[in-house]
């Protein structure tokens, strides 16, 4: 079978290509994708080449398929996996799946390190690891992106998950964030800052009293705020603040809505040296602090008070990639209502990979959904209405969306699918 797929041949070469699929083996799965969402790490990954530590040695010779966060329909099944999986059923996939015979070893994941399986793609070919490792999941929804954003999903999960607090007077630590206590995400209105936000609201484990959220960046403040509003929260028992840091001690600030107590829980989702330094400055007594969006250069350092570290408990924290157990808890969490739909704000096709993965922090907005089997140019859920005027298929796109206070959804993914052939 031929396959049309973005592939990483080395730093800043990405290709668009159609080429053959090998013959599927009987511990193998044959898959389509149908939608994959865009992610800084690909970015980082396109960017790094084999300097990236998912990224095989020999890419040059034997490229990778792009993209991580994907989901599709099973098209047929080995022999070894028909009793788990069949043709039809719906997926999503956990790309860390922490193999140690994979081609860079433990690291290896598919949209990184694989050469016929990755998520910007139309065909694929799911290796047995994938499934050995209980990475390969049933996914029941109506439509395919959220299953597409289990995995950011899974990445936030995966970090409150991280987080640890001391039992003074023991060497017992308690995993989680602290119940009830305070929590603030640091430039948190990013994508994965919003995920985030979206998790802390709909999570069945330890919620805090205070949540915190800044940026230095109003409109998606607003955005935000509007997205994951404070009555949402208050159901929950919960006293959210959108906070802009933009101007004044944002550390005098942040302490002082925390009632000067600082904060059990700091979340930085941008590797700026300033941010990091800023979230150690808000710790509380045996605080913990995550850093979660990793940087590019392996140089990247940050001062940190350690004589706090010695007598109020500080202690820091770092993940990369959610589980198995991760992607389960956010595809049950959507079962159960959780949308994600907040998170993207382009829709585009397989055309729009390699400039949308080579300059995606150029691109303004949220995540942007690919749909594998089309053709389509990156745009702007926004921009609907005015491509609409002389496109019907935009002008049903828009409204379809605005029927959903302006979000991407079900109805209008299936729509796409079946109208983008007149785009």
């Amino acid at each position: 079978m031929k396959t049309k797929a973005v592939r990483l041949y080395g730093k800043d070469d990405l290709r668009l290509e159609e080429f053959e699929l090998p013959q599927m083996k009987e511990d193998e799965i044959l898959a389509k994708v149908v939608s994959d969402d865009i992610c800084m790490s690909t970015y980082k990954a396109a960017h790094a080449g084999t300097e990236h530590k998912r990224v095989p040695n020999d890419v040059a010779e034997n490229p990778t398929i792009i993209g991580h966060e994907f989901a599709g329909e099973i098209v047929k099944v080995g022999s070894k996996w028909k009793d788990e999986f069949k043709p039809g059923d719906k997926f999503s996939i956990q790309p860390a799946i922490n193999y140690e015979g994979g081609p860079v070893g433990i690291l290896s994941a598919p949209g990184y390190s694989y050469k016929y399986c990755g998520g910007d793609a139309t065909f694929i070919i799911i290796p047995n690891e994938v499934m050995e490792k209980k990475c390969l999941f049933h996914y029941d929804g109506e439509a395919f992106y959220p299953a597409s954003l289990s995995e950011p999903i899974s990445c936030v999960i995966g970090a409150l998950h991280a987080h640890y607090h001391t039992t003074p007077g023991t060497y017992v630590h308690t995993m989680e964030i602290k119940e009830g206590g305070k929590l603030a995400l640091l430039a948190g209105v990013g994508p994965m800052g919003l995920a985030m936000i979206n998790y802390v609201l709909h999570r069945e484990g330890p919620v805090p009293s205070l949540f915190v959220v800044t940026d230095i960046d109003q409109s998606r403040l607003d955005r935000a705020a509007m997205l994951y509003s404070k009555e949402m929260f208050a159901a929950r028992g919960i006293d959210i603040r959108y906070v802009n840091t933009s101007e004044g001690d944002p550390v005098a600030t942040l302490r002082e809505i925390s009632g000067g107590s600082g904060y059990d829980d700091v979340v930085v989702m941008a590797p700026v040296p300033a941010v990091v330094e800023q979230a150690d400055a808000i710790l509380g007594f045996d605080g913990c602090l995550d850093f979660f969006s990793g940087p590019r250069n392996s140089d990247f350092s940050a001062k940190f008070n350690f004589y706090n570290v010695h007598y109020e408990s500080h202690h820091i924290v770092g993940t990369s990639g959610g589980n198995a157990d991760d992607m389960k808890e956010a595809i049950d969490l959507m079962a159960k209502g959780m949308d994600p739909a907040g998170l993207i704000t382009h829709i585009g096709g397989l055309n729009t990979v390699i400039d949308t993965s080579l300059n995606l922090p150029s691109i303004p907005g949220g995540k942007k959904m690919v749909y594998t089997q089309i053709t389509m140019p990156l745009t702007a859920i926004a921009e609907f209405e005015e491509k609409g005027k002389t496109n019907p298929v935009y002008a049903e796109l828009d409204r379809l969306c605005k029927a959903h206070h302006g979000l991407w959804n079900a109805e209008a993914e299936a729509y796409l699918l079946s109208h983008a052939d007149q785009l």
